[in-house]
Protein backbone atom coordinates (compact mmCIF):
# COMPACT_ATOMS: atom_id res chain seq x y z
CA UNK A 1 0.00 0.00 0.00
CA UNK A 2 2.77 2.24 0.86
CA UNK A 3 4.16 1.73 -2.43
CA UNK A 4 1.41 2.31 -4.43
CA UNK A 5 0.63 5.38 -2.62
CA UNK A 6 4.47 6.83 -3.41
CA UNK A 7 3.62 6.16 -6.78
CA UNK A 8 0.02 7.96 -6.59
CA UNK A 9 1.96 10.77 -5.11
CA UNK A 10 4.03 11.86 -8.12
CA UNK A 11 2.64 11.23 -11.08
CA UNK A 12 -1.72 11.95 -10.46
CA UNK A 13 -1.48 15.59 -9.90
CA UNK A 14 0.73 16.31 -12.86
CA UNK A 15 -1.58 14.20 -15.49
CA UNK A 16 -4.05 16.53 -15.91
CA UNK A 17 -2.46 19.78 -15.09
CA UNK A 18 -4.55 20.44 -12.23
CA UNK A 19 -3.25 19.97 -8.93
CA UNK A 20 -5.28 16.96 -6.61
CA UNK A 21 -6.33 19.07 -3.39
CA UNK A 22 -6.99 16.18 -0.77
CA UNK A 23 -9.21 18.20 1.31
CA UNK A 24 -11.92 19.22 -0.86
CA UNK A 25 -12.07 15.71 -1.91
CA UNK A 26 -12.49 14.45 1.78
CA UNK A 27 -15.07 17.57 2.71
CA UNK A 28 -17.38 16.66 -0.59
CA UNK A 29 -17.49 13.22 0.50
CA UNK A 30 -18.38 14.29 4.32
CA UNK A 31 -20.88 16.40 2.92
CA UNK A 32 -22.62 13.90 0.76
CA UNK A 33 -22.76 11.23 3.76
CA UNK A 34 -25.85 10.07 4.91
CA UNK A 35 -27.41 11.24 0.95
CA UNK A 36 -29.02 8.97 -1.24
CA UNK A 37 -27.47 8.93 -4.78
CA UNK A 38 -30.13 9.88 -7.59
CA UNK A 39 -31.02 6.88 -9.65
CA UNK A 40 -29.95 6.80 -13.34
CA UNK A 41 -31.85 7.35 -15.95
CA UNK A 42 -33.95 4.87 -16.66
CA UNK A 43 -34.18 3.13 -13.75
CA UNK A 44 -36.86 1.13 -12.27
CA UNK A 45 -38.27 1.98 -9.26
CA UNK A 46 -38.10 -1.04 -6.79
CA UNK A 47 -40.78 -3.17 -5.53
CA UNK A 48 -40.93 -5.05 -2.50
CA UNK A 49 -41.77 -8.65 -2.50
CA UNK A 50 -45.30 -8.30 -2.11
CA UNK A 51 -45.81 -5.90 -4.94
CA UNK A 52 -43.96 -8.67 -7.59
CA UNK A 53 -46.94 -10.33 -8.41
CA UNK A 54 -48.65 -7.07 -9.29
CA UNK A 55 -48.12 -5.60 -13.19
CA UNK A 56 -45.08 -3.60 -13.99
CA UNK A 57 -46.21 -0.29 -12.89
CA UNK A 58 -44.58 2.48 -14.99
CA UNK A 59 -43.36 5.75 -13.83
CA UNK A 60 -45.49 8.77 -15.34
CA UNK A 61 -43.31 10.36 -18.06
CA UNK A 62 -42.90 14.34 -18.29
CA UNK A 63 -46.55 15.08 -19.51
CA UNK A 64 -47.95 13.77 -16.52
CA UNK A 65 -49.52 10.90 -18.39
CA UNK A 66 -48.52 7.23 -17.31
CA UNK A 67 -47.61 5.20 -19.38
CA UNK A 68 -51.13 3.11 -18.81
CA UNK A 69 -51.82 3.54 -22.44
CA UNK A 70 -49.56 0.86 -23.12
CA UNK A 71 -50.39 -3.42 -22.50
CA UNK A 72 -49.00 -4.19 -19.05
CA UNK A 73 -46.62 -6.74 -19.10
CA UNK A 74 -47.64 -10.47 -18.65
CA UNK A 75 -47.67 -11.87 -14.91
CA UNK A 76 -44.44 -14.25 -14.61
CA UNK A 77 -45.22 -18.41 -13.94
CA UNK A 78 -43.59 -20.44 -11.95
CA UNK A 79 -43.98 -23.89 -10.63
CA UNK A 80 -44.94 -23.94 -7.08
CA UNK A 81 -44.65 -26.93 -4.72
CA UNK A 82 -46.98 -27.99 -1.02
CA UNK A 83 -43.85 -28.10 1.54
CA UNK A 84 -42.49 -31.87 1.72
CA UNK A 85 -43.99 -32.37 -2.25
CA UNK A 86 -41.87 -32.63 -4.90
CA UNK A 87 -39.62 -34.39 -8.24
CA UNK A 88 -37.09 -35.07 -5.20
CA UNK A 89 -39.85 -37.01 -2.91
CA UNK A 90 -40.53 -39.66 -6.10
CA UNK A 91 -39.41 -43.02 -4.83
CA UNK A 92 -40.04 -45.92 -7.00
CA UNK A 93 -42.14 -48.88 -6.05
CA UNK A 94 -40.57 -51.78 -4.11
CA UNK A 95 -40.10 -55.21 -6.58
CA UNK A 96 -42.14 -58.09 -5.64
CA UNK A 97 -41.39 -61.69 -6.75
CA UNK A 98 -43.82 -61.24 -10.00
CA UNK A 99 -41.69 -58.61 -11.31
CA UNK A 100 -38.60 -61.13 -11.96
CA UNK A 101 -39.20 -63.09 -15.14
CA UNK A 102 -38.42 -67.07 -15.49
CA UNK A 103 -34.39 -65.93 -16.79
CA UNK A 104 -34.47 -63.76 -13.91
CA UNK A 105 -32.58 -65.17 -10.89
CA UNK A 106 -33.97 -62.63 -7.90
CA UNK A 107 -32.22 -60.94 -5.44
CA UNK A 108 -28.43 -61.70 -4.89
CA UNK A 109 -27.48 -62.57 -1.66
CA UNK A 110 -23.47 -62.56 -0.81
CA UNK A 111 -21.73 -65.57 0.47
CA UNK A 112 -20.54 -65.37 4.32
CA UNK A 113 -16.58 -64.27 4.24
CA UNK A 114 -14.38 -66.67 5.53
CA UNK A 115 -13.29 -66.45 9.18
CA UNK A 116 -10.25 -63.93 10.01
CA UNK A 117 -7.32 -66.15 10.40
CA UNK A 118 -5.74 -66.55 13.81
CA UNK A 119 -2.83 -64.28 14.73
CA UNK A 120 -0.03 -66.30 15.72
CA UNK A 121 1.39 -65.22 19.56
CA UNK A 122 4.69 -63.23 18.34
CA UNK A 123 1.87 -61.06 16.02
CA UNK A 124 0.15 -60.50 19.97
CA UNK A 125 3.54 -59.97 21.51
CA UNK A 126 4.05 -57.34 18.55
CA UNK A 127 0.43 -55.62 19.11
CA UNK A 128 0.97 -55.28 22.79
CA UNK A 129 4.00 -53.70 22.77
CA UNK A 130 3.48 -51.39 20.12
CA UNK A 131 0.19 -50.71 21.78
CA UNK A 132 0.68 -51.04 25.44
CA UNK A 133 4.10 -49.17 25.81
CA UNK A 134 2.70 -45.59 25.05
CA UNK A 135 0.10 -46.59 27.01
CA UNK A 136 2.03 -47.44 30.43
CA UNK A 137 4.15 -44.65 29.59
CA UNK A 138 0.22 -42.57 30.04
CA UNK A 139 -0.61 -43.90 33.05
CA UNK A 140 2.52 -43.52 34.42
CA UNK A 141 2.42 -39.71 33.94
CA UNK A 142 -1.29 -39.77 34.89
CA UNK A 143 -0.66 -41.62 38.33
CA UNK A 144 2.06 -39.44 39.10
CA UNK A 145 4.45 -42.67 39.28
CA UNK A 146 8.38 -42.12 39.35
CA UNK A 147 9.62 -42.52 36.22
CA UNK A 148 12.34 -45.32 37.04
CA UNK A 149 14.65 -46.46 34.31
CA UNK A 150 12.83 -50.06 34.04
CA UNK A 151 9.25 -48.07 33.37
CA UNK A 152 10.44 -46.13 31.26
CA UNK A 153 12.81 -49.01 29.06
CA UNK A 154 9.77 -51.02 29.04
CA UNK A 155 7.62 -48.31 27.89
CA UNK A 156 9.60 -46.81 24.94
CA UNK A 157 11.23 -50.50 24.35
CA UNK A 158 7.81 -52.00 24.05
CA UNK A 159 6.57 -49.81 21.35
CA UNK A 160 9.71 -49.89 19.31
CA UNK A 161 9.99 -53.65 19.35
CA UNK A 162 6.81 -53.94 18.57
CA UNK A 163 6.65 -51.62 15.90
CA UNK A 164 10.02 -53.41 14.23
CA UNK A 165 8.28 -56.82 14.80
CA UNK A 166 5.50 -55.57 12.58
CA UNK A 167 7.15 -54.17 9.82
CA UNK A 168 9.80 -57.28 9.94
CA UNK A 169 6.67 -59.91 9.57
CA UNK A 170 5.10 -57.69 6.71
CA UNK A 171 4.72 -59.27 3.05
CA UNK A 172 6.85 -58.31 0.61
CA UNK A 173 3.27 -59.02 -2.23
CA UNK A 174 5.81 -61.77 -4.04
CA UNK A 175 3.52 -64.62 -3.11
CA UNK A 176 3.39 -68.21 -4.62
CA UNK A 177 -0.51 -68.03 -4.75
CA UNK A 178 -0.83 -64.39 -6.06
CA UNK A 179 -2.27 -64.85 -9.98
CA UNK A 180 -0.75 -61.52 -10.83
CA UNK A 181 -2.19 -58.44 -11.44
CA UNK A 182 -4.68 -59.21 -14.45
CA UNK A 183 -4.70 -60.80 -17.85
CA UNK A 184 -1.48 -62.27 -19.40
CA UNK A 185 -1.62 -61.44 -22.86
Amino acid sequence: MAEHDSDREDREPDEKGVPFDEEAAWAAIVAGYGEEPSDPPGARPFRSVEDLALPAWEPEDATGEGAQDEPAAPLGGSVTFAPGVGPRDHSPPEPSEDDFGPDDEGHFVPPEPPPLPEADTTAKFAWLGLVGGPVLLLLAILLGWEMTWWLTTLGIGGFLGGCATLVARMRTGEDDDDPGRGAVV
